[in-house]
């Protein structure tokens, strides 16, 4: 493992480390924890067992960071090293090779054929349903009564229903009130419907008419004003109702009582003015 030539020079791998060693006057024990390694490492080191220590390049290391700490040069014996029969090459031609998988690609076009058929049927399906179908106008919530929302008053409606109030017979016992009136519309009633809207606050709002067409939808700023035009009846939901004035036809018209607890309000408007609580899931286009 270990030789000297005629003038005393030692030549081995092992032979230079261990004298290295004693000459600082280190044992096995005092260069493994030098080195932070199991003394097993430095002592097959010096005896060139450098099959025990694994791969070569684990060998190389070793063999470096154990000249480096005993004084020894790293690059004499890292030539020793490659120039001795202990240094194993890697015999590439015995690496193994899995043998190619034929299965895959011949399930690759009837794969790519199948995920094309299923593009191409919800694209037709697409085409074909999409573009006919229309929103159908929403009815009134099962069992809420229609409720008739009266304009707000001015200073000529007062004198009138006062008059009319004079004139009007006495209501019977026990007969419950009328809970509305019906809103006036200029010119009669027409299909076509004109919604003018004012905000005082910001409001979620969404208008639909019959036909199934959007009118307005979205976030409006306070101090905006929107006027629209469809056929009734005009389905509106409003986020903050306090904060939106409307005007049915020309005639204003408030909310009232259809205002919720959150202050959202549902809203059916029909071609002559009487409005209902509209359904919140159809309000919402469920």
């Amino acid at each position: 493992m270990s030789g000297e030539a005629g003038g005393g020079e030692l030549r081995g791998i092992g032979a230079r480390l261990r004298a290295a060693r004693e000459k600082r006057g280190l044992t096995l024990l005092q260069a493994a924890e030098r080195l932070h390694v199991d003394a097993y490492i430095v002592q097959a080191l010096e005896r060139e067992e450098f099959a025990a220590l694994g791969a070569d390049v684990y060998v190389r290391g070793h063999l470096r960071r154990y000249a480096e700490a005993v004084g020894e040069s790293p690059t004499q014996l890292q030539q020793l090293y490659s120039a001795s029969p202990h240094a194993a090459r890697p015999d590439l031609t015995r690496i193994p090779r899995g043998e190619p998988d034929h299965r895959g690609s011949r399930l690759m076009p009837p794969a790519l054929l199948l995920v094309v058929g299923f593009a191409a049927a919800g694209l037709l399906w697409w085409l074909l349903t999409l573009p006919g179908e229309k929103a159908r106008p929403l009815p009134v919530e099962s069992g809420a009564p229609p409720v008739l929302i009266a304009p707000a008053p001015d200073a000529g409606g007062a004198e009138h229903a006062s008059a009319a109030g004079a004139g009007a017979a006495p209501q019977r016992p026990g007969a419950s009130p009328p809970t509305s009136s019906r809103v006036p519309i200029a010119g009669g009633v027409a299909a076509q419907a004109r919604l003018d809207m004012s905000f005082s606050a910001t409001s979620w709002v969404e208008v639909s008419d019959a036909e199934g067409r959007q009118l307005l939808h979205g976030l409006i700023e306070a101090g905006s004003t929107r006027t629209l035009t469809g056929t009734a009846p005009l389905l509106v939901v409003l986020g903050n109702a306090p904060g939106v004035t409307l005007r049915f036809n020309g005639a204003p018209m408030t909310p009232g009582v259809l205002v919720r607890r959150d202050g959202s309000a549902h809203l059916l408007i029909d071609a002559d003015g009487r409005v209902s609580t509209a359904a919140a899931r159809l309000a919402h286009g469920d």
